[in-house]
C-alpha cells in the first residue's frame, strides 16, 4: 500500500498555514550536520532546529561519502556554514552487512533482502546485478571509528578550509542523547584561524 496520499493529506496540511517562506538562504544558525538517514534519528529534534537553522546531509550510515563532502564544501563555501557534526549512531544498520555481503545480495536479486538471526540474506527471485560488487558501501564495523575516520577523512579533503571545526557525535538511538567521540572531534580541530590561511 503506497503512503503517497498520507504524504499529500500531511503538506496539505503543513501548507495550509505556512509561514516561513521569507527565511533566507544560508542557515541562520551557521552549521552543518552529516548523519544517517536512519528513521529513528531526527536532527531538529536532536539537535534543536527550526525550519531555516541549519544543512542536516543525510546517507547510509552518515559517512563522509564524495558526495557529503560535495555538499560540505558547498554549505561553506557558498552559505556560510562554519562548523560542522559528524554525528553517527547506535544500533546502526550499516554495522549489519559487508560491502562484499552487499554485492552477493545484489547479484542474486534487486529486491527487498530479509533480515535474519545470521544477518542480510536474500529472498527475491533475480535478476540481479553484479555492478553492486563495484561500490564501496561505506559499511560499519566499530563505530566509534568510524566517526573518526569520517571526520579524518573530512579535515584532510584539499576543499575544505582549516578554520571550520568539526565534531564527532555517536546519537545514541535507545535514550536520544549525543556522546561526544572526543578522539573525533580532536581529529577535526580546527588547523587555522579566521583570517589565516597559514
Amino acid at each position: 500500500m503506497s503512503v503517497l496520499d498520507e504524504v499529500l493529506a500531511a503538506n496539505e496540511a503543513y501548507a495550509s498555514d505556512f509561514d516561513k517562506g521569507d527565511l533566507a538562504m544560508p542557515p541562520a544558525r551557521g552549521f552543518a550536520i552529516l548523519t544517517c538517514m536512519d528513521a529513528r534519528l531526527d536532527p531538529a529534534k536532536y539537535a534543536g532546529l527550526s525550519e531555516g537553522d541549519a544543512h542536516v546531509i543525510r546517507n547510509a550510515g552518515g559517512r563522509a561519502s564524495d558526495d557529503a563532502i560535495r555538499s560540505l564544501v558547498i554549505s561553506h563555501k557558498l552559505l556560510g556554514t562554519a562548523e560542522w557534526f559528524v554525528i553517527h549512531h547506535t544500533n546502526c544498520g550499516m554495522e549489519f552487512f559487508t560491502s562484499e555481503l552487499m554485492g552477493e545480495l545484489l547479484e542474486s536479486s534487486l529486491e527487498t533482502a530479509a533480515l535474519g538471526d545470521e544477518g542480510f540474506y536474500d529472498v527475491g527471485e533475480g535478476p540481479g546485478s553484479s555492478e553492486g560488487r563495484n561500490i564501496d558501501w561505506l559499511t560499519i564495523s566499530d563505530q566509534q571509528q568510524a566517526v573518526v575516520d569520517d571526520v579524518e577523512t573530512i579535515r584532510n579533503h584539499p576543499l575544505v578550509e582549516g578554520t571550520i571545526p568539526i565534531y564527532g557525535y555517536v546519537y545514541h538511538v535507545e535514550s536520544g542523547k549525543l556522546v561526544e567521540v572526543p578522539a573525533a572531534t580532536e581529529a577535526g580541530r580546527a588547523t587555522q584561524t579566521a583570517g589565516n590561511s597559514a
